[in-house]
């Protein structure tokens, strides 16, 4: 038997994300300039595929093949008289939905492998008896060939997404180590290169390394962008190793992103967003991150717009370095009356911020007040779609000129549903609570999250011409007492500079702000939670957080000591914390379940949240902020590495927890998107 957390159950929970309304009530112009983004999006998905592992692209290519020929009524009649049972059947539609959902063979949230949940002759004989395969035999069999036992294969390297021996990559190739990624990125940083658009690939030469970094680029010949003053592209030696930085990664798929970008211009609503397409054409094209930043300045500047859309390499989270950007893009549309909400938010950000708790000199000079608004999802092309984001990426944008917050309401209204049955480690009087209150606790945690998580803290930069962006005669280090003595030099980021754990050590900054904030009164009040309803979404959203560090465990790997998931292991640190604290606040009780197999149960004393539960996240919250603004890597990282470790010491056995978490496990959703079709002069969804 294999594990089932490697393959995908029948049962999995799909739902639509229903956008109905919101497309209908657009003008025919913003239709059209949805669809042409949608198109860009879609394609640029398909870089995901190339993103995840060597099968991937053939894996999608031989479901295409198949699925284009007949619909899954029709491929049920060919399975059923290949010897497949029901089950079986719809083993392989499982598997497939999984493989367009996740963008590849890895899951999107949590990075394990999953295969196909029937044999691998019966799904064999399933391809052979295709209407494709019929008309194309020696292509479909090639294909087949090509894939089918990395398809199937568990050795424990393919288990999951690493670098090195740790698991598969392919922004990396597979001789790389994470020496090689710290090279690479050293590189980069001396010409000024961002690894956002790029992938690593190193082969030997006379015993010698040589490395070949690839700029993803509709172009594939070398030729300076403007604005540079020669080209980033050539051959250069650096610490005694050779690197040649050349152009045309994906190039046939950036070809079409870009003809759909140049399409979806000509129906923008105004020069902002004209001025922003042409940037992320001029991106795509050239490979040029510069000009991507240009067209994110656009997009900020491009306040409160019907059809809202983003585009590009943005999130690290899979990069086992933590610097490459996965491919994404989406389009939405503005839900208005939840927005309404957000923006009353945002009003209230330059009261809030300072409740935080650091030292004023580390936040931001100047609160940029962002848009924030509440959308619902028309395409969300990549590995996965969250509930909410805050972007753009590029932390001296983000510090100086601002951001714009996203909460994507179809998502969080079908994403956190849950039946009561499938209600893990909670005491039976939190249940019907917890159902009630989860969704509108959740939106409270994804606003505050994302404007006041993601938008708080100031760097402490010393530019390219020595100047700094703080005193450092006058700013002192709250944890030492003394001045700063550390802070960001040059091209450094956040992400180069902390690399391997900067996404998560960001997601648990985030969450512990919104934990920390849902406190106050008048956030709630925003939200529209007074009284007694109001102390019951705080009591939720604490609740929900302490249950999501236990559910976490799922997403760590003991062998390799890794966790899979950057949000999840931020949960896991925070219920270390919050155990830390004592007092009685959080509970954590191995038990036998009713069915009499290991169990495990969450307590939280509700009485007990604004005392010590918000003493304890105060202190570490500060920590956190304190560590990232002074660029303090060593610190940061073994304070993060202490509350990360997964054992079986200590006052609860975590090792052994993890089993009882994998036994009672539920597979995560995945998402229906809808689509769109111009017939004639209309243009359809469906």
């Amino acid at each position: 038997m294999v594990d089932s957390q490697y393959y995908l159950p029948n049962d999995i929970g799909i739902s639509a994300l229903d956008c109905s309304e919101a497309f209908r009530l657009l003008s025919p112009q913003e239709k059209m300039y949805a669809h042409y983004l949608s198109r860009a999006s879609w394609y640029g998905g398909l870089v995901v595929l190339l993103q995840t592992s060597p099968e991937s692209a053939n894996i999608f290519v031989l479901l295409q093949r198949i699925f284009r020929k007949q619909t899954p009524a029709q491929l049920e009649q060919v399975a059923t008289a290949a010897g497949l049972s029901s089950e079986e059947y719809q083993a392989f539609l499982v598997y497939a939905a999984g493989l367009y959902a996740n963008m590849g063979n890895y899951k999107s949230f949590g990075d394990t492998k999953f295969i196909p949940n029937l044999p691998k002759d019966k799904l064999k004989a399933l391809v052979w008896a295709s209407q494709a395969f019929q008309e194309q035999p020696a292509e479909m069999e090639a294909l087949w060939d090509s894939c089918s036992c990395l398809l199937y294969s568990l050795e424990n390297r393919q288990k999951q997404l690493g670098l090195g021996d740790k698991g598969i990559t392919t922004y990396f190739s597979g001789n790389c180590c994470l020496e090689d990624a710290e090279l690479a990125q050293k590189f980069l940083d001396s010409k000024k290169l961002s690894a956002y658009n790029t992938r690593l690939f190193k082969k030997e030469d006379g015993g010698k390394a040589c490395y070949e970094v690839r700029l993803a680029s509709a172009v594939q010949k070398d030729c300076a962008v403007d604005g540079e003053c020669e080209s980033c592209c050539g051959s250069f030696s650096f610490e005694d190793k050779e690197f040649t930085v050349k152009r045309g990664d994906y190039s046939r798929v950036m070809e079409k992103v870009c003809y759909y970008l140049e399409k979806a211009r000509a129906y923008a609503a105004n020069e902002n967003q004209r001025k922003m397409l042409e940037e992320y054409t001029r991106s795509f094209t050239l490979g040029s991150i510069d000009a991507h930043k240009e067209g994110s300045r656009y997009w900020i500047k491009d306040k409160g717009p019907i059809v809202e859309s983003y585009i590009g390499f943005i999130e690290s989270y899979r990069d086992p370095f933590g610097s490459r950007g996965e491919f994404e893009g989406f389009v939405a549309v503005v839900n208005k009356a939840m927005s309404e909400r957000f923006a009353k938010l945002v009003s209230s950000a330059e009261v809030l911020l300072p409740e935080l708790p650091w030292p004023q000199e580390f936040e931001k000079d100047a609160f940029l007040k962002p848009d924030f608004t509440s959308l619902d999802v028309l395409t969300f092309a990549g590995s996965g779609i969250p509930a909410g984001i805050n972007i753009p990426n590029y932390d001296d944008i983000r510090q100086t000129e601002g951001f714009k917050n996203v909460s994507l309401g179809n998502v969080l209204a079908v994403a956190y549903a849950t039946q009561k049955e499938k209600l893990t480690f909670l005491e039976e009087g939190d249940k019907d609570l917890f159902i009630k209150w989860k969704g509108p606790s959740f939106e409270v945690q994804v606003g505050l999250h994302e404007l006041l998580g993601h938008g708080s803290g100031k760097l402490f930069v010393q530019d390219d011409m020595g100047k700094f962006n703080f005193d450092q005669s006058k700013v002192i280090n709250p944890e030492t007492g003394e001045p700063v003595s550390s802070w960001y030099r040059g091209s450094e980021t956040w992400d180069s500079k902390f690399s391997t754990i900067a996404s998560s050590y960001e997601e648990c900054r985030a969450e512990c702000v919104g934990l920390y904030l849902c406190l106050n009164k008048q956030v709630l009040s925003i939200f529209g939670h007074e009284g007694q309803d109001a102390d019951d979404v705080v009591y939720i959203n604490w609740l929900s957080m302490v249950r999501a560090g236990l559910l976490g465990l799922e997403f760590y790997t003991p062998e390799s000591k890794r966790w899979r998931q950057a949000h999840m292991q931020a949960r896991f640190v925070i219920l270390r914390v919050l155990l830390e604290a004592g007092e009685g606040l959080v509970g954590l009780e191995e038990v036998t379940g009713e069915d009499g197999k290991p169990d495990a149960q969450i307590t939280l004393d509700r009485s007990k949240i604004p005392t010590v539960g918000k003493n304890a996240i105060h202190r570490f919250l500060c920590k956190l902020q304190v560590f990232k603004s002074t660029a303090d890597v060593e610190g940061g990282r073994a304070f993060y590495d202490k509350y990360s470790t997964v054992s079986d010491t200590g006052a609860h056995n975590f090792l052994r927890l993890r089993e009882t978490v994998l036994l009672r496990k539920e597979a995560r959703k995945m998402f229906v998107q809808a689509n769109t079709r111009i017939s004639g002069m209309e243009m359809t969804l469906f």
